[in-house]
C-alpha cells in the first residue's frame, strides 16, 4: 500500500533498517527456468484463464500474479480490492469456482499462479462486502473482532523513523491486525492454506513492511508448504526504521530502488552507467530480489516509469528481462487518468488493447524477451559495449546478446558477441541475423529500439514472436501504438515520401498486426529523414506523439528496419 488518503489511493508504503530473523535462509526465487511473472493487475479470473492459454504459456511466462481474490469493500476504485472484509473468495474478480478453474487452466498451460495476499489489515470503515458480509471498522463476524486488532488506533502518518509506529499503527486508517497474536497468525495461515489447497503456487505479501519480520516468519511456518514461493512488499526508504534486508530470511523482497533508478537513468542519465546494475548499485542479493519497471502503486505515484512513457518504458522492460538481476515482474494494467480509476468492465478483458486495457505483457518488444530470459538464465554478462552515452550492448554468456539504442538517431555498427556462428532470429523484429565464426554481426538499430538474439531462436520460419520479413531496399517502419475507434496512425517527416511534414500527405500505417502498425517504403540508398508519428481521426484531427524528431538513414545495401513505440 502507498502513503495517501484512502479516498485518493490505497497502495503500499516505504521501508529500511534492523536485524535478520533467526530462521533458515530461504532461496525463494521462482524455481525452474521460467522466472518471469506477468502481473495481470485487476484482471478477472475468467480473463486470466484465457490469457494463460492463449499467450502466457506459449510466450514462456512462468507465473501469473492475480490481484487480491478475497471479499472486499464495495466500490469501483482499484484499491477496494485491498480492503478485506473476509477471506471468502467473493470479490469483484470472480467467485471460488472461477478462481479454481483459473488455477487449473493456467497450470494446464504451464503457468504457475501467485496471489497478492492482503494480510496486514482489514477495512477503513463499515458496510457490506462484495460477498454480502456485514462489517464494522474493527469487527468482521466469523473472521476477526476488535480484540484481534493492534492497540494503536492512530494513523502511521509520515513518521517512518519509529518502528512501533510503522508496524503497529494504522496504515491509511485501515484496521491493523495484531499479527503478534496466535489467533491472528493462525487465521491468516488458514486463509493462505485454503489458497494452497486450490493449487496456488506462491504469494506476494502486500504491506509486509507493516508487519514485523518475525510475525511473517511464524505465519509462513504454519503453511502446508512452508517453502512456497513468497515475495514481500517492503519499500526501501533511506534512514527509515524498517529495512527490507530484515525480511530476507523467509523469502524474496521487492527491490523498489530498481524501478526508481531505471526511471532516472532512462529519463535523465546515460544507459552506459548500467554496466554493474544491481548489487553493484547497493541493492539486495540478486537471488532474493523481485524487480519490476513499475507496479500498480508506482505507475500512479510517478516514482517509476509507466505505459505513458513510451519508448523509455518499453526499453526499460527489455533491459530488465535481458539483465541478470532479480526475478522480474512485468506489470500489465489499464489506462488511468486519476489515481482511483478502477479496472475497465469490472476486470473483464474481452481483448487486449480494447476498453483501455494496456496489456504490457503482450507488447511485442516485451513479450519477445521472455524467451530470451529463460534461454540465458544463469549466464553472466560478457562483451559489454557502450558508446559512453545512451547505446549499450552485451552478451549473456554464449546464449544470448542484446543491444539497446536509446539515442535520438540510428546506430549502425558491428557488434561482438560470444554466440556460436550461424543464423539467428532477431526476436524484436523477426528478421534473420547471421553471426560469423568470430561472434560478430553488423546491424542498424533505429532510434529508441532494441535488438536481441538467443540460442533458443535460430529460425524465423516459426515459433518466434511476430516474425516479419527482412527490410528490403528502403525503410520498414513499425510502431507500437493504441488508438480509439475511428483513429489511424500516420507518419509525417522531412522527406517527400513522408509528406515533407504535411500531415495531409503523411502516409497511413497498416494496423493488420494491431497494436503494431507497419509501413514499408522504397527509398534510395543514403536517404535520410526525420519523422514523427501522428494519430488522425475521420475529421482530420491530428495528435502528434511527444518528444523530439526521430530519424533513419537508408544504408548503401539492403534496407533499414525501425521499431518504435508511441511516445505519450
Amino acid at each position: 500500500m502507498a502513503r495517501r488518503t484512502v479516498t485518493a489511493l490505497l497502495a503500499t508504503v516505504a521501508g529500511v533498517a534492523a536485524s535478520l530473523i533467526a530462521v533458515p535462509q530461504a532461496q525463494a526465487a521462482p524455481q525452474g527456468e521460467k522466472d518471469v511473472t506477468a502481473v495481470l493487475f485487476e484482471w478477472d479470473f475468467d480473463s486470466i484463464a484465457r490469457e494463460c492459454t492463449s499467450r502466457l504459456g506459449p510466450a514462456g511466462y512462468g507465473y501469473v500474479q492475480v490481484s487480491p481474490p478475497q471479499e472486499h469493500i464495495q466500490g469501483g476504485q482499484w484499491w477496494t480490492s485491498y480492503q478485506p472484509v473476509s477471506y471468502e473468495i467473493a470479490g469483484r474478480l470472480g467467485n471460488r469456482q472461477q478462481f479454481q478453474d483459473m488455477v487449473n487452466t493456467c497450470h494446464g498451460a504451464g503457468v504457475k499462479v501467485t496471489v497478492d495476499a492482503v494480510i496486514n489489515h482489514m477495512t477503513a470503515g463499515s458496510g457490506t462486502g462484495t460477498g454480502g458480509s456485514q462489517y464494522t471498522h474493527y469487527d468482521y463476524p466469523g473472521t476477526y473482532s476488535s480484540a484481534d486488532m493492534d492497540d494503536c488506533r492512530t494513523d502511521i502518518g509520515n513518521n517512518y523513523g519509529d518502528r512501533y509506529n510503522v508496524q503497529h499503527c494504522e496504515l491509511l486508517g485501515l484496521a491493523d491486525l495484531d499479527t503478534g497474536e496466535n489467533y491472528v497468525r493462525g487465521r491468516i495461515a488458514e486463509y493462505l492454506n485454503d489458497l494452497l489447497s486450490m493449487g496456488v503456487d506462491g504469494f506476494r505479501v502486500d504491506a509486509a513492511k507493516h508487519m514485523p519480520a518475525g510475525d511473517l516468519a511464524d505465519i509462513k511456518s504454519r503453511l502446508s508448504n512452508p517453502d512456497v514461493y513468497w515475495k514481500m512488499e517492503v519499500i526501501h526508504g533511506a534512514g527509515e526504521a524498517v529495512s527490507p534486508d530484515e525480511y530476507l530470511g523467509t523469502g524474496d523482497v521487492q527491490e523498489f530502488r530498481y524501478g526508481r533508478d531505471l526511471k532516472r537513468v532512462f529519463r535523465h542519465e546515460k544507459l552506459s552507467s548500467l554496466g554493474n546494475y544491481g548489487e553493484g548499485w547497493g541493492y539486495m542479493e540478486s537471488g532474493k530480489s523481485a524487480v519490476f519497471v513499475d507496479n500498480h502503486d508506482t505507475e500512479r505515484n510517478g516514482s517509476t516509469l509507466s505505459y505513458k512513457d513510451g519508448a523509455d518504458y518499453t526499453l526499460a522492460n527489455v533491459f530488465m528481462l535481458a539483465w541478470p538481476y532479480g526475478s522480474p515482474d512485468v506489470h500489465s494494467g489499464y489506462e488511468f487518468s486519476g489515481h482511483d480509476a478502477g479496472p475497465p468492465r469490472g476486470g473483464t478483458v474481452n481483448a487486449c488493447w480494447e476498453d483501455g486495457w494496456k496489456c504490457q505483457h503482450a507488447w511485442p518488444e516485451i513479450e519477445s524477451m521472455v524467451g530470451f530470459r529463460s534461454e540465458t538464465r544463469g549466464q553472466s554478462v560478457t562483451d559489454w559495449w557502450d558508446n559512453g552515452n545512451d547505446a549499450i550492448a552485451f552478451s549473456r554468456g554464449d546464449k544470448g546478446f542484446v543491444a539497446i539504442n536509446h539515442e535520438g538517431g540510428s546506430l549502425n555498427r558491428t557488434f561482438q558477441t560470444s554466440l556460436p556462428g550461424g543464423d539467428y532470429c532477431e526476436v524484436q523484429s523477426g528478421r534473420t541475423v547471421t553471426v560469423d565464426g568470430s561472434g560478430r554481426f553488423s546491424a542498424t538499430l533505429g532510434a529508441n529500439t532494441a535488438l536481441a538474439l538467443h540460442t533458443g531462436a535460430r529460425d524465423c520460419s516459426g515459433g518466434n514472436p511476430d516474425p516479419d520479413p527482412p527490410a528490403g531496399e528502403g525503410v520498414d517502419l513499425q510502431v507500437n501504438a493504441t488508438t480509439v475507434p475511428g483513429q489511424n496512425v500516420h507518419v509525417a517527416g522531412s522527406c517527400e515520401a513522408l509528406g515533407n511534414w504535411d500531415t495531409g500527405r503523411a502516409p497511413k500505417l497498416d494496423p493488420a498486426d494491431y497494436p503494431r502498425w507497419k509501413l514499408s517504403l522504397d527509398l534510395p540508398a543514403g536517404t535520410s529523414c526525420e519523422y514523427k508519428y501522428i494519430r488522425k481521426d475521420g475529421n482530420g484531427t491530428v495528435q502528434w506523439e511527444s518528444g523530439g524528431n526521430r530519424s533513419f538513414t537508408v544504408p548503401s545495401e539492403g534496407g533499414v528496419k525501425v521499431t518504435d513505440s508511441w511516445r505519450s
